[in-house]
């Protein structure tokens, strides 16, 4: 799907705010609710919008430990890291798991509730993973910024 202006606008401001009214939306738009619906029902058809969420603040939940872990799998084997990528989409820990180029195979974004949890998450559920060879684990101290926007653009501005 080829994105103008008018999708780029509307998936900025669903980026910022997806609790904004529809109404309000389509008017700072210049749509009626009509075309403006129509609009957000393609984009999310496309897959362009894969869907909503609502953010939580990870320490007042009660889980202040950030940790950057990269896992090495002994064989390359693509059921070997197949069967990683399943077991390790299970632990709900992980927020986000990358396939990586490097020393290391995978990049595994970990949150925890202290130092104690993040060392139980790696002994008691990673190191329990067939293949994993070697691991290591980076924690943050503070964050220092965060985003949840993509720069979304129309092709060739």
């Amino acid at each position: 799907m080829k994105l103008d202006r008018v999708d780029v606008r509307i998936l900025q401001a669903l980026q910022q705010d997806a609790h904004i009214k529809a109404a309000d939306l389509a008017e700072s738009l210049g749509l009626s609710l009509s075309p403006f619906y129509r609009r957000v029902r393609l984009l999310e058809e496309s897959g362009i919008i894969s869907g909503y969420a609502t953010l939580l603040n990870q320490e007042k939940v009660g889980l202040p430990v950030s940790a950057y872990v990269s896992v090495a799998v002994d064989k390359k084997s693509a059921p070997l890291l197949k069967s990683f990528e399943l077991e390790i989409a299970n632990f709900e820990e992980v927020m986000e798991c990358y396939l990586m180029t490097g020393a290391f195979d995978y990049m595994l974004r970990v949150v925890a509730p202290d130092i104690a949890g993040l060392e139980r998450f790696v002994m008691e559920k990673l190191t329990k993973i067939e293949g994993v060879r070697d691991i290591n684990t980076s924690i943050s101290l503070r964050r220092v910024h965060y985003k949840t926007t993509l720069p979304v653009r129309v092709r060739g501005e």
